[in-house]
């Protein structure tokens, strides 16, 4: 093939994802970009052979995962400033129109992995399962959180950012002393130990993950807690019992809009007459599936749910909902915190993993950021009540006025 044709490839490639401000360049070290006279590319996007040419052509959205991973594709430049422009042109190009629309389009087919319960535990084992020493090496020492932070301003650290997350949903819950709270996916079980230690409340909390339920059980026990907190290593199919306070706290993109109706249902099955809940949950404005790189290689069977989808869970039960908000704002926060701890433990990750496990969740990290500065993604957090219960305060005052607690608590 001439040198020619594979430029003019590469035009249209841009071409297709809104002409991005970026610059590719050829295995030839030849550069073709499709900016105005005079502009600049702000990053140069370094393709090492000719087949990564066509793969990338063939599927883009995939194909730049892959190939980045496996050190066949390389960002000279601010990664996370990268993927942002080519966010922004992505979806200008949408809007308007055009090759990028209809490949959205033909996205939209692929639906993820199906979540039962067998698929559910395979889903979970090959993400969270990864162990806990490399969590714990960027994500907040205090209660080793994997969901989105709360800053009530700038200068707030990762450990306050999310110990403030766990105060605004308590307070949101208006929850009390001795009562029975029952969680939907528990992580390492920082929620249920700060609702026992701070609140006095009695909370169970389920878990498929072995390694995240071994975790907070001993942390559980090591801090005195283990007469007011309870983790259950099963599916929240299976949950039992009753309770006042129903939450659920990153676990709803992993449930499935088929499995909506059944989520509803077992929160309808468990809770008290008066009873409340909570969901927090990464979102989208418009139904749209996962990006396909990181369904398929790092979050297998996730699906972030619209607010429409996720009235499938309230509104065949009769629940009311009584508060919603949107911290979308405060996950791009999180996640830089995130990325920037990664990338001072990279060393270590790299003994732990190989260069192409580094290199993936430095894009995964990376997009996430870009997907919530450039609002493809939302964090949502639902409240609501069964119907006449009528026992949450009438006014948000409670939650507005939560500054970040000390970390260390």
């Amino acid at each position: 093939m001439s040198g020619q044709l594979e430029k003019w490839l590469v035009r249209r490639l841009l071409d297709s994802v809104g002409g991005p401000p970026v610059a590719i360049e050829l295995w030839s070290g030849e550069r073709v970009h499709v900016l105005p006279q005079g502009s600049e590319p702000i990053a140069v996007v370094q393709l090492k052979d000719r087949r990564a040419l066509f793969e990338l052509m063939q599927k883009p959205e995939k194909s730049f995962g892959e190939l980045f991973t496996e050190g066949r594709l390389n960002v000279e430049g601010d990664l996370v400033a990268t993927l942002e422009a080519i966010d922004v042109a992505i979806q200008k190009a949408i809007r308007e129109s055009g090759p990028v629309a209809r490949l959205m389009r033909k996205a939209m087919e692929k639906r993820p992995r199906v979540n039962s319960l067998a698929g559910s535990q395979e889903n979970i084992h090959s993400h969270y399962d990864l162990g806990n020493e490399f969590y714990g090496l960027w994500l907040d020492r205090d209660y080793m959180q994997y969901t989105c932070g709360y800053y009530p301003h700038e200068s707030v650290t990762l450990e306050e950012a999310q110990i403030a997350k766990l105060e605004l949903v308590c307070r949101k819950l208006d929850l009390k002393p001795g009562e029975r709270v029952v969680e939907a996916g528990s992580g390492w079980g920082g929620l249920a130990r700060y609702m026992a230690r701070h609140y006095g409340a009695s909370v169970r909390s389920y878990n498929i993950s072995k390694e995240q339920v071994a975790y907070a059980r001993e942390r559980a026990e090591r801090e005195g807690l283990g007469n007011l907190v309870e983790y259950v290593e099963d599916d929240y199919r299976n949950i039992s019992g009753s309770y006042d306070i129903f939450v659920s706290v990153g676990m709803l993109e992993h449930v499935g809009l088929a499995n909506y109706p059944t989520l509803g249902s077992v929160i309808d099955r468990c809770l008290k007459d008066r009873g409340r809940g909570f969901v927090h949950s990464i979102g989208r404005n418009v139904s749209r599936p996962m990006n396909e790189w990181i369904e398929s290689y790092i979050f297998p069977g996730a699906y972030p749910p619209t607010l429409k989808e996720m009235m499938d869970i309230f509104e065949p039960f009769e629940f009311v909902i009584m508060d919603v908000e949107n911290l979308r704002s405060h996950y791009a926060r999180t996640l830089t915190h995130w990325l920037d701890r990664f990338e001072r433990n990279v060393d270590r990750v790299r003994e732990m993993f190989d260069d192409s496990f580094v290199q993936a969740w430095r894009l995964y990290l990376s997009g996430s950021i870009s997907a919530f500065t450039q609002g493809q993604l939302q964090l949502f957090q639902v409240l609501f009540q069964r119907q006449g219960a009528d026992i949450l305060p009438i006014t948000r005052d409670r939650m507005l006025m939560a500054p970040a607690p000390a970390a260390g608590g």
